[in-house]
């Protein structure tokens, strides 16, 4: 089952995140399938960049986004409206 979820990037403590598809079992920065975006909380304000199509495309697949990224995409959706 694929998900689509946060990978930490960063050096140790100024963490950044990729937002990932990978999958359920793998590790939270293991092999991942497809990098959609990246999530950067440190910035002011937080920094999100998504690539919509491609997230749609693995949710149309059958990805579950975890509750974080579900909120990212949600935020991403009203920002571009």
């Amino acid at each position: 089952m694929l998900k689509i979820r946060l990978a930490r990037t960063g050096a140790k403590k100024q963490s950044s995140y990729r937002v990932v598809v990978i999958e359920k079992e793998q590790a939270r920065d293991g092999r991942f399938v497809e990098i959609l975006g990246h999530y950067n909380a440190r910035r002011n304000p937080p920094e999100v960049v998504l690539n919509r199509e491609r997230a749609e495309y693995w949710l149309g697949r059958g990805a579950q986004p975890s509750e974080t990224v579900k909120s990212l995409l949600k935020k991403a959706a009203q920002k571009k409206s």
